[in-house]
């Protein structure tokens, strides 16, 4: 840990101008962003009384070993560099919301010719009448499997459409009647667009002209006698009133808004928000979080609305009014925020309303939201308690038995896996604090003479991610310092040598082709700092392979071990004999729980992987069929079985596959079948 008396800058080097500093560790990391309209009366609040600090903030000023600032212009500035920044590094002692999902919506496509209901997220799409959010999903999917009782519109993909609509048999929702079933003409497309409209009607809280002429058509049915009618008439009733109890009116049905609510203690914080729309309560979401500093609840708003807010890509979708608990000191520029990230969406010039409800409905409800807030909280503490204590306990266990000099916070487990030596892959995955952290697992190919065992393949995975760690080491050590007063140096450019330098180290948990060239997720790829701790699936001859790879690449004080799995040993680099925890440890249950998740992430790696080349292999003496062909057919089918299966108008359908291909694929794969053996007579 570091003296924070050690970095402090005099105080005459810090201006007093409003702007965003940096707290950064040994290793490079970010650890803490804040913002301030005064830098150096916030800095020196740090360094003044060390000893009397929050403990987290205690903590934080201990684990860095120098801070930076940057001047902005105003305090709007100041909101976005902040936000930008806690983005870009997520710091570990910033207040970070866990939640960032995008809301789900109930979406009607009424710019197709037979239109769908879909769950959606993400970006408006025009021509698409939304109705939510809703939350968790499984409201949303509820509703919608209640209303297709009543309005059996369409809700299949398109593949499946084409698929019902080329055999002239309807998937199983039309057979069970959730589906009018417009692909084999069960209904004509000006009656299927109707019914969807009925469906939107009902959905944007307009049931009563729907369920009066429901009504009359069951009394009608009664008077004609038709009690089979009857009856499904009376079930559809009920269905629109069991959707609209879910979905109870709270307020005006002309109220949009998002009401967030705290309940809160020393260390840690909940927060709730119901999101009311046309006056009805349409989701619920919730977060807990660990407190940093001494944070108030204006504080707290603040950095709730930047992560819930900044993090949408659907802006225009944030509510005119947001209602909370206490405003924040920066109100006014919280609130322009808002209204630049709605108008940037293209809603034009946005209102919105940030404010306290203080009398009626809304403060009533703001209560209620409070009340599932200090719910949550409780529900969290009582079983966090437990769970804190048994992952400390396993952790402490763990660095007693291995002799380890420090803690273990960061362990790195990997592991390989292939068939008889072919597709050999290899596996990284992390825990830290005793928790997975998905978000830094890589997954690696290995190739060439490095796949010839499973010594050698470890030894290249070893000496691939370390050898990217000490490159990256080199890059922050050799870094010119940010100037105290310049504008932040933007990071290198994403280029294509310097993706292919990220896959050599080995390729984020993500598809390759999914990678976002941006800034924040280049900082994400990067292997910033080293484990406390690496684990290998293996025995002796995998631990000391691992701990050769580390001492020719000049790491000599990092501990290594293997988990075999015949007796569950834990296996030291150089020693005859392994380490027998006892059976009961929960230091050999986090073991075996990092060993296990690696070779679940192997595994489902090289069956990708093996299924593809299986795919491809079929199809390489296709004649006339490249590479760029090949890859869609493999993409479109993903497996050797599928694509037998198909018929020839389905193969067709493969984006710049023409007939006589097609025609050549479904001969080829057809000579490839043998043809049974007739029987003998």
């Amino acid at each position: 840990m570091a003296d924070p008396t050690s970095y402090r800058p005099r105080t005459g080097e810090i201006p007093t101008n409003p702007g965003v500093y940096r707290f950064i560790d040994p290793h490079g990391r970010v650890v803490y962003v804040g913002k301030a309209k005064n830098l150096r009366a916030r800095l020196n609040s740090y360094f003044a009384r060390v000893a009397t600090l929050h403990p987290k903030t205690y903590a934080m000023v201990h684990a860095a070993s120098s801070v930076e600032w940057t001047v902005v212009g105003s305090e709007l500035e100041a909101i976005q560099l902040e936000y930008t920044w806690i983005k870009q590094h997520t710091p570990r002692f910033n207040i970070m919301y866990r939640d960032d999902k995008s809301y789900p919506y109930l979406a009607v496509t009424m710019n197709e010719k037979y239109p769908r209901v879909q769950v959606m997220r993400g970006d408006k799409k025009p021509g698409v009448k939304y109705f939510g959010p809703f939350y968790p999903a499984k409201a949303i999917r509820e509703t919608v499997d209640t209303m297709l009782r009543v309005f059996p519109v369409r809700s299949c993909s398109a593949g499946v459409f084409k698929r019902a609509k080329a055999s002239g048999r309807p998937c199983l929702l039309g057979y069970i009647g959730k589906c009018a079933a417009p692909c084999v003409g069960e209904i004509s497309e000006e009656d299927h667009r109707r019914l969807a409209e009925e469906f939107c009607e009902v959905m944007a809280g307009r049931p009563g002209p729907q369920v009066r002429r429901i009504t009359n058509e069951m009394k009608a049915a009664v008077a004609e006698l038709r009690y089979e009618d009857a009856g499904r008439h009376r079930d559809d009733l009920e269905a629109i009133r069991r959707v609209f109890e879910r979905n109870s009116v709270v307020l005006s049905e002309d109220t949009e808004a998002d009401i967030f609510a705290f309940a809160e203690d020393e260390l840690e914080a909940a927060a709730q928000v119901f999101h009311v729309r046309q006056g009805r309560i349409r989701g619920q979401r919730g977060w807990v979080v660990e407190k940093v500093e001494e944070t108030d609840a204006g504080a707290m708003v603040e950095q709730l609305l930047m992560q819930v807010y900044g993090s949408m890509a659907d802006t225009e979708r944030i509510p005119p009014e947001v209602l909370v608990p206490a405003l924040p000191d920066n109100a006014e520029e919280m609130t322009a925020w808002l209204r630049q990230l709605r108008s940037d969406s293209g809603e034009g010039k946005a209102q919105i309303s940030l404010r306290v409800p203080q009398r009626g409905d809304k403060a009533a409800l703001l209560g209620t939201v409070q009340e599932n807030a200090s719910q949550a909280l409780a529900l969290h503490k009582a079983r966090r308690n437990s769970d804190i204590t048994t992952r400390s306990a396993a952790l402490r266990d763990l660095q007693e038995a291995l002799g380890a000099a420090e803690p273990l916070l960061r362990i790195e487990c990997f592991d390989i896996s292939h068939t008889s030596g072919t597709n050999v892959v290899a596996s990284m995955v992390v825990l830290e604090d005793g928790l997975a952290k998905k978000r830094d697992y890589r997954r690696f190919s290995i190739k060439g003479d490095a796949a010839r065992d499973d010594t050698s393949a470890m030894y290249d995975v070893i000496t691939r991610r370390f050898a990217r760690h000490l490159k990256d080491q080199a890059q922050s050590d050799a870094a010119v310092p940010v100037a105290e007063f310049a504008e932040p140096v933007p990071a290198d450019p994403v280029t294509p040598e310097s993706v292919a330098s990220d896959a050599a180290a080995g390729e984020p948990a993500e598809a390759a082709e999914a990678r976002d060239s941006t800034v924040v997720e280049r900082e994400a790829e990067r292997f910033a700092y080293p484990p406390s701790l690496v684990v290998v699936d293996g025995g002796q001859p995998q631990v000391n392979v691992a701990r050769q790879a580390l001492d020719d690449l000049g790491i000599t004080d990092l501990p290594v071990v293997g988990l075999a799995k015949r007796l569950e040993e834990v296996w030291l680099p150089g020693d005859d004999f392994p380490l027998v925890l006892p059976r009961s440890s929960e230091a050999l249950y986090m073991l075996q729980r990092i060993r296990d998740e690696a070779h679940r992430f192997a595994i489902a790696y090289h069956r990708s992987k093996r299924s593809k080349a299986m795919t491809a292999s079929a199809l390489d003496e296709v004649p006339g069929l490249g590479p760029s062909r090949r890859a869609a057919v493999v993409a479109h089918f993903g497996s050797v079985a599928n694509l037998k299966k198909a018929s020839l108008e389905e193969i067709i359908e493969v984006p710049g596959l023409g007939r006589d291909t097609a025609q050549k694929i479904l001969d080829h794969l057809t000579a490839e079948t043998p043809a049974p053996a007739n029987d003998p007579a």
